[in-house]
This record gives C-alpha cells, structure tokens and sequence, in this order.
C-alpha cells in the first residue's frame, strides 16, 4: 500500500491544528463564534503557508452538522459528519476548488457564476475557492465583481493568492484581506519533532534545523524535504545525511573560512574550496550560509545576547565575533552577499566561490591605499592585507571609510573623517527611477522625498517623507530597503515620516509631464486644419479629456 506523503496526512484539519497563523484563527473563529460572517474572504501568503488548508476549514466550519447531524455552524467542526468526511476526502458537491492559473478565463468565470445562483444541493453555503486568483484575466475579474459584491445568501467565496499585487483594487476592497506568515525555523522545527515523533522515526534536531532554513517558511516544503530526507536516510534521520541531500554547507567548512581569513591563510582558504567542490556541494548557498553567519557574528558584536544557547555554533560565533573586526565583518558580509549573483558569470562557481574568498583576504577595513573591492561597490574603504606598493592605481573610490588603524597617522585620520562627512546625498528621484522595483513598492518609492542620508562605514541611515502613508508597510518599506542594500552594496535602514513633502516626488513629477504633454496634444488638436473643417462644416466638437498623448 502507498504511503500518503507527510504533507498530506499531516494537513491540519481543524483551527487548533493550525500552525503558525494565530492571528488569522482568531479572527476567523471570533466571526464564526459569533456569527459575523463576510461573504468573500482573500487569503494572501507564499506557498506552503495555510491558504488551501484554512479555506477548507472554514468550508466544514459553515456546513458541519454535528456528530449527530444537528449542529449548528461552528469554530470547531466535528470532523464525523458527512459534510466534514467529504470535504476532507476531496468530494463534497458543495466546496468547489478552482484552479485560477488553468482556469483564468471569461467563459470559466462565467460558467461557476451561473452555477452560484442555484442553492446548494446538501449543505448551508456552497463554498467556492479560487486559488491563484491573481492569474485571471482583466475580463475575467470584471465578469465576477458584481457577483463578488452581492453574492446569493447561500454562496461564501474564498480567495487565494501569492501575489495580491497583480488584483484589482475592485476585487481587493470587496474581499476582507489576511495575509498568512512564513513560518519560522524554531516553529517548523517544533512542528517536525512532533511529526517524526509521531510517525516512530528518529531525528536530529540540527537536521531538522537545516531542512527548515532550506523550506524558507513554507511548512508544506518542510514536511515534503522530510519526506525525503526519511527516503535518503533509510530510516533515522540525521544532520549528515540532509546536508548531503541537500547539498548545503556544514557549519565546519564555514568556521574554516573564518579561521583562515583571520589567519591570512591562502593557501587553506583554496584547500577549502577544493575540498566542497569534491562534494558536489552548492556553492551559491554556501555564500548564503556564511553571510547568515557573518550576519550573527555581526549582531554578537554589537548585542552580545542575540547569541542564543541553544543554536549548535554558538560558541564559535562568540569566539569569531572577539577575531574579527566590526569594520571585518561588515566588509565580509558585503562581499559576500554581493558576490553570489556573480557566481553565474565566473567559469564555473568553484572558480567565482574562490575568488570571493580571495577578495576577501585581499582586502582589509582600514586608512590603507589598496581601494574597494570591485564586486563590492560602495563598501567601506579597504587596504591589501600585505603592504602595497607606494605607486599602486586605486580602485574606485568608496562613499565613506572606515575608522582609522591605530598605526595611522592623525593627518590621515583626518582626511577620512573629511571624506566620511562630505558623503553627498543620491539623487533620489533619478535613484528610485533605477531602482528594479515594482507594484506597490515602485509606488511608495515614487511617493516619497529624502529628507536625511546617513552613510556611514557600517550602512546607511535614509529618512523619507511620504504623503501617502497607507504604501509604506513594513513588506513594502522593507523590499525598498533590499533594493537599495544591493544598488549601494551596503545595508541600507529606511525610516518613514508621514507628511506633506515641500518638493515635489517622482509621481508629481511623472503627473506633471504627463498634464504637460496632454495639454499640448490638445492644442495640436485644436490646430489641426482637418479638425477645424470638421468642426466648421458638421459642427464636430472635440470631448474634452478624451485627447491622449503618446
């Protein structure tokens, strides 16, 4: 007999089974609990997180009737009923799921609108869930905006999505909206441990710490990389043979790294990169590895508490955190995080993997002449780690530098404190036109005035002003951060002041061009000799607003 994949069999199918999305739970059994329900609801999230799940919950919560077939509508659905029972086994005639991304066009959206109107055939509401929703077509969500509005009292519609970005504000505002959480490492971790507990199958909590970095939120991609991991193993399932599925990185390699650039080892640094290209292992998520450890050796200098007992490195993050720099670290995460999309343009990406190591031992925080990484553009001024040449050329220049060695001179101190405090603000509206963003952060991008730039060796600081402080939410503002952290090459922190701006932003700016442009469409309008025959012999008449530039 085929076993069900751990994905399958572990879906929760109740609200107390839900992992990970609390504040969605809550707001669901409240309207149920108290019988407040809308008539559309939009569940937003990356894959993996719940959307599917929670929308056949909610399908069994409208329609169970009990253990005893009485029941009324509830939070907590028995799960024995026959509208429970089908609902769960994919086959109850009233909860119909629709695949938007097959099913996008007018005539499909049509044809499920018509069926709407008929009352369902066994059951209190009949459910209509519309996954991937944002792959409709304009048509399409005209078709269904009037029915989505004033649907039949019998009728709840459930919408899924992993991009809300691409929906209509008309479809939007007639849905109330829940965005589901990517679930964190420690709770897919603890959810793993009751699984494989439950399932008899032995494990290492460090392995189940692996597979749920590689899920990146997604518990469905956890269980199914369990799964596989049950399959590579034969049976117990441990941090080596994981790591050897995946491919990734043990954190043993990556202190061997650090080790040997603290050293100014070269010749260990390339044994190293040899050696995972011997394993077959993936250099990209190698670079992604060392700057998440990079990041915590970073934090640890600075709130030495970040550093949590219970992770398996922590006594080498505190012992790397005491040999390395500040300005060190900052600089080797820089490297490295802007090293990894370069990794596709070296011959091969154990050659690019072992340049990045090179570069790093290249170059050192500090008041020397050796200039900046190439790959790392604006990172903080950097020396040669043996001395160079007197004549050597200098790479191109940093926006700020780093705090002197003490073996320099006050004349050299001075001139860095010179050029940290001469750092020049970017042009922003030719900056946010650059940047590669879309949807609702290219808006809030194109909405806003810099007010402050703080560079410095270890980020930057950006202060904003926008008037339209409903686009600036923290996935927003965050993704605009990330932006400018790769542009800049260093980690850019945004900081959001709502208010009316003194100048004017992109959009204004786009407005007032665009106004420019119409204006004088019209007038080419009104001259043309042909309109003006028109109008003199038929009494043609031009609509105003209807002239459109090109």
């Amino acid at each position: 007999m085929t076993a069900l994949a751990l994905a399958r069999s572990w879906r929760p199918k109740t609200f107390s089974e839900l992992v990970g999305q609390d504040h969605v739970v809550k707001a669901l059994t409240h309207a149920l609990d108290q019988g407040r329900l809308h008539h559309a609801w939009l569940f937003t999230g990356t894959r993996g997180v719940g959307k599917t799940t929670i929308a056949r919950i909610m399908a069994k919560a409208l329609n169970c009737t009990g253990s005893d077939g009485s029941g009324k509508m509830t939070s907590e659905p028995c799960g024995k009923c026959p509208a429970c029972m089908e609902i769960d086994a994919g086959r109850f005639v009233d909860y119909i799921e629709m695949d938007a991304a097959s099913n996008r066009g007018v005539d499909d959206i049509a044809a499920l609108l018509e069926k709407a109107a008929y009352a369902p055939s066994n059951a209190r509401y009949k459910v209509y869930m519309i996954d991937e929703v944002h792959m409709l077509t304009n048509h399409a969500f005209n078709a269904m905006l009037k029915t989505l509005e004033e649907p039949p009292e019998h009728v709840k519609f459930i919408l899924a999505t992993t991009d809300p970005q691409k929906i209509p504000v008309t479809i939007l505002s007639r849905c109330l909206q829940f965005n589901l959480k990517q679930m964190p490492v420690p709770l897919i971790v603890e959810h793993l441990e009751k699984v494989l507990a439950a399932e008899k199958v032995e494990c290492e909590v460090n392995a189940l710490r692996v597979l749920a970095k590689a899920a990146q939120g997604s518990m469905r991609d956890a269980l199914s990389l369990t799964d596989q991991a049950i399959a590579y193993a034969a049976g117990r399932v441990s941090e080596e043979s994981v790591r050897g599925m995946l491919g990734t990185l043990d954190d043993a390699y990556l202190i061997r790294i650090l080790d040997c650039l603290i050293a100014k080892d070269g010749a260990s640094l390339l044994a190293v990169a040899n050696e995972m290209g011997e394993r077959s292992m993936s250099f990209s998520l190698a670079l992604q590895d060392l700057s998440s450890l990079l990041q915590k050796i970073a934090a640890a200098q600075v709130v030495p508490e970040s550093v949590l007992e219970d992770w398996p490195e922590a006594g080498e993050i505190c012992r790397l955190a005491g040999q390395l720099t500040k300005e060190e670290a900052q600089l080797f995460y820089q490297i490295t995080i802007t090293s990894r999309p370069d990794l596709s343009l070296a011959p091969d990406e154990q050659t690019g993997f072992a340049m990045t190591l090179l570069r790093m031992l290249a170059f050192r925080p500090g008041s020397g002449g050796g200039g900046n990484s190439p790959s790392a553009p604006s990172s903080p001024s950097a020396r040669p780690a043996a001395p160079a040449p007197k004549a050597s050329a200098p790479a191109p220049a940093a926006r700020t530098s780093a705090p002197a060695t003490p073996a320099s001179t006050p004349s050299a101190t001075a001139a860095q404190i010179s050029v940290a405090s001469s750092a020049e603000r970017p042009d922003w509206h030719a900056l946010m036109r650059q940047l590669p963003v879309k949807g609702m952060v290219q808006q809030l991008a194109f909405q806003t005035e810099l007010q402050d730039w703080n560079d410095s060796a270890s980020g930057v600081r950006a202060t904003i002003l926008t008037p339209m402080p409903q686009l600036a939410s923290e996935a927003s503002v965050g993704r605009l951060a990330d932006a400018l952290t790769t542009h800049f090459g260093k980690p850019v922190k945004i900081v959001i002041e709502k208010g009316e701006v003194e100048g004017k932003t992109v959009a204004k700016v786009d407005a007032q061009i665009h106004q420019e442009k119409r204006m004088n469409a019209e007038q080419m309008i009104a001259a043309d000799p042909f309109i003006q025959q028109l109008e003199k012999e038929f009494g043609a008449k031009v609509v105003g607003g209807s002239v459109k530039p090109l």
